[in-house]
């Protein structure tokens, strides 16, 4: 079984935010959750936000009571630009200088590790 979280136009560049998605890319949720969770980015809060968020919605899908935290990983999470906000200020020589407020959209994916062992 496998769920899905999106956070869509999140303040925070694309860049800074792969940072962290490519540290917890494949890894089982609690070390995933530990190494954000400690970790000293910003990115870190929304990126935790998110996989708990997967979990959570895997969790109340039909069927996806009976599963334990300790059973999933983080199967995909990926980070893909999105819209840029454009703003100006005062350059040199009366000139106008662009800044550009970068903002990224994070998906990610939990599933069920295959080779768990079975409770009797």
């Amino acid at each position: 079984m496998e769920a899905k979280a999106v956070n869509r136009y999140e303040r925070q560049s694309a860049r800074k935010v792969r940072l962290l998605a490519d540290m917890v890319r494949g890894k089982d949720l609690e070390h995933a959750l530990n190494a954000l969770h400690f970790s000293n980015k910003k990115a870190s809060v929304t990126v935790e936000k998110t996989i708990r968020s997967a979990v959570s919605n895997l969790m109340n899908q039909e069927g996806g009571s009976g599963i334990e935290p300790e059973d999933l990983y983080v199967k995909t999470i990926f980070v893909d630009e999105a819209g840029i906000a454009r703003r100006w200020r005062a350059g040199a020589m009366g000139r106008a200088s662009i800044i550009r407020r970068r903002s990224c959209h994070l998906t990610v994916v939990v599933a069920e590790k295959e080779n768990k062992k079975k409770k009797k």
